[in-house]
C-alpha cells in the first residue's frame, strides 16, 4: 500500500501514448470543434481505435492499485482539449456510478452500452444535477415510484453531459421522499425511452465540444431490474436509512460521498488545463521580446508564472494522494478528495488568467489557444460540486476528524516486523549508529565501512 510517485512501464507508455493522442488528434481540431459546438464523433472513434474509448480500459485503469494511472491519462487527455476530453470520458462517469451501484449481472449489461465498439460507438450519461439543486443533492426532486413491477420517473435534469443523445442515462431519483437523500436510488434509463425529453442543448461558455443538455422525465417507465443494485439491496438501505433517522446524529450526504471519490479524475482534467496554458505562456513570454529583452525577464511575468507552476505541481500532488487513496479504500476523513478538486481547478483558472494576460492583447482574441483555455478553465469551480461545495465538504471533515491523528501516522504502515525494530528513527538503530562512531577507532576500516553502508541515506 505504498504512495510510489515512480511510474511503472505500463503508466509511462501509457501517459506516452495519451499526449501523442492529444498533441496529433486533439489539438489539430479542438478549435474548429470548440467555434461549431460540434460533438466529435470522428475524434471518438480514433479513441476507440486507439484503446481508449472501452468499458475495460477504464475498469483497468480505476483497478490500479497505486492510483496513478487514470490520473496521468486525464491528464494528458485534457491537455489536448477539455470538450473533446469530456466527450472521451463522459462515458467513464456514468459507469463508474454505475459500478458502485449495480449488481455484477447489470455490469456486465450495461457497461458495454456506455461505450459501444469501434464503428458502432454508444454514449452514456450521468443524470444527477437538478435547476434547483445542482451540488445540493438533498434538494434533488426527480421521483421514482414502483407500479407494479415497473419504476415510473418524473422529473427535470439539468446541465447533463450527453444527456438526450445517450444510449444509457444512469439517473438519480428520489425513492422516498421522508429519508431527504438516504432516500434515493439510481436508475437505468436506456435512449428513446417514451417520456425522455431532450429540452435542449446548452449553449456554454467553454467545453463546447462536449454534448450538455436540459433533461426532462416525463412518466418514464422503467422495468424493475433497471433499478441498480435491484430491490433488496433498496429495501436493505431504506430500513438502515430509517434506523438513522430514528436515532443516529445528523450525517453528510452519500451522494456527496460518491462524488468525494470521483472527484480525483475531475481534478487531473483541470490539472491538463492548467499545464497546457502555463507552458504557453512561458513558450510565447520567452519569445516575445520588449523594452530590449524577452519578457519572461520582468519580474511582473516571471514572478506568477513561477507562483503558478507551483500550484500546479501541488494540486498534482494532492490529486495523486487522493487518486492513490481511493484505489486503495482508504477513507477520505479530511476531504482528501475535495482537496484536489479544490486545488486543481482554482490553480486552472488562475493559470489561464494569466496566460491572457501574458500574451495580451493576442490572448485576448482566437489567434491564440489561451482564451479558449480560459473559458474551459471555469467549469471545473462549478460542475462536479462547486469550490464553495468543496470546501464545505473539507470544513466539515475537519471537524469530523477532531482528535484523529493525519493520514502519515493513522495509517497501516508497510515493513514488517524487523522495520518496526530498526528501521529509519527507531530508537535501536539510532543507538546502534552512535555506537559505532564512538567505537570507530576500535573498529576494522572493513567492519565500518560495511555498517555505514547499512546506516546511511538512500542515493
Amino acid at each position: 500500500m505504498a504512495f510510489d510517485l515512480t511510474p511503472t512501464t505500463a503508466q509511462h507508455d501509457l501517459a506516452r501514448r495519451a499526449h501523442q493522442f492529444a498533441e496529433s488528434v486533439i489539438r489539430p481540431v479542438a478549435l474548429d470543434y470548440d467555434q461549431r459546438q460540434e460533438f466529435p464523433w470522428p475524434v471518438l472513434e480514433e479513441a476507440a481505435a486507439q484503446g481508449f474509448y472501452s468499458p475495460l480500459f477504464y475498469r483497468d485503469l480505476i483497478g490500479d492499485s497505486t492510483g496513478l494511472s487514470l490520473p496521468m491519462f486525464m491528464e494528458e487527455l485534457f491537455w489536448g482539449c477539455a470538450g473533446i476530453g469530456l466527450a472521451i470520458v463522459m462515458p467513464a462517469l456514468a459507469l463508474s456510478a454505475i459500478g458502485q451501484a449495480a449488481t455484477a449481472e447489470q455490469m456486465l449489461q450495461w457497461a458495454p452500452e456506455c461505450f459501444g465498439t469501434p464503428g458502432d460507438l454508444k454514449l452514456a450519461a450521468l443524470a444527477i444535477s437538478e435547476p434547483e439543486g445542482g451540488s445540493d443533492v438533498r434538494n434533488l426532486r426527480t421521483t421514482a415510484r414502483r407500479d407494479g413491477d415497473d419504476w415510473i420517473i418524473d422529473g427535470h435534469k439539468m446541465w447533463i453531459g450527453n444527456g438526450g443523445i445517450a444510449n444509457v442515462h444512469v439517473v438519480n431519483a428520489v425513492v422516498d421522499p421522508e429519508l431527504g437523500h438516504r432516500g434515493q436510488a439510481l436508475f437505468i434509463v436506456p435512449g428513446g425511452t417514451p417520456g425522455l425529453e431532450l429540452v435542449r442543448k446548452l449553449d456554454k461558455l467553454g467545453c463546447r465540444a462536449s454534448h450538455t443538455a436540459e433533461l426532462r422525465f416525463d412518466h418514464v417507465r422503467i422495468p424493475s431490474e433497471n433499478l441498480l443494485g435491484g430491490a433488496d439491496k433498496l429495501e436493505h438501505k431504506l430500513a438502515r436509512a430509517r434506523e438513522i433517522l430514528a436515532g443516529a446524529p445528523h450525517s453528510g450526504s452519500a451522494t456527496l460521498g460518491t462524488f468525494e471519490q470521483t472527484r480525483p479524475m475531475v481534478a487531473a482534467q483541470a490539472i491538463g488545463i492548467a499545464r497546457a496554458a502555463l507552458e504557453y505562456a512561458t513558450d510565447y513570454a520567452t519569445r516575445r521580446e520588449a523594452f530590449g529583452g524577452p519578457i519572461i525577464d520582468n519580474q511582473g511575468i516571471a514572478f506568477p508564472l513561477a507562483e503558478l507552476a507551483t500550484g500546479i505541481d501541488a494540486a498534482r500532488l494532492l490529486t495523486w494522494r487522493a487518486s492513490w487513496m481511493a484505489a486503495n479504500g482508504i477513507t477520505f476523513t479530511r476531504g482528501e478528495g475535495s482537496m484536489a478538486k479544490l486545488a486543481a481547478s482554482e490553480v486552472a483558472v488562475r493559470v489561464t488568467e494569466r496566460a491572457v494576460q501574458t500574451l495580451g492583447g493576442w490572448g485576448y482574441i482566437t489567434d491564440h489557444p489561451v482564451e479558449k483555455w480560459y473559458r474551459d478553465a471555469k467549469l471545473y469551480t462549478i460542475f462536479e460540486g462547486t469550490s464553495e461545495i468543496q470546501r464545505m465538504v473539507i470544513a466539515q471533515a475537519l471537524g469530523a476528524a477532531v482528535g484523529t491523528p493525519p493520514l502519515h501516522v493513522e495509517i497501516e504502515p508497510t515493513g514488517g516486523p524487523l522495520n518496526r525494530v530498526f528501521g529509519r528513527g527507531t530508537p535501536l538503530r539510532t543507538r546502534a549508529a552512535a555506537g559505532a562512531l564512538a567505537m570507530r577507532d576500535r573498529i576494522p576500516a572493513p567492519v565500518l565501512r560495511a555498517a555505514m553502508k547499512v546506516l546511511r541515506p538512500p542515493r
